[in-house]
């Protein structure tokens, strides 16, 4: 999958659940660190991007997708919203 220039990228940034338990926040250098309730960094790994679909590898290897649809995070059965 092509990330092509990550840094630039416009999905770049914090992505949380409605309750806010769930954040996933994609870096500029193509990694990503999931926090799940009070346990920061729950899940890390590395993302790719192409067009609106993600591609997640967290680094034990297990992978999983998502798309973005409308500055929404569809990603596993969870439904993931911008930060502001």
């Amino acid at each position: 999958m092509n990330n092509g220039n990550p840094q630039s990228h416009r999905y770049v940034g914090m992505w949380v659940t409605k309750d806010g338990y769930i954040r996933h926040e994609l870096l500029p250098d193509g990694r990503y660190d999931e926090a799940r309730g009070n346990r920061k960094s729950a899940y890390q790994g590395r993302y790719s991007l192409e067009g609106d679909h993600i591609e997640y590898v967290d680094d034990t290897g297990f992978t999983a997708d998502g798309d973005f649809r409308d500055d929404v995070l569809y990603h596993a059965g969870m439904v993931l919203y911008r930060e502001k």
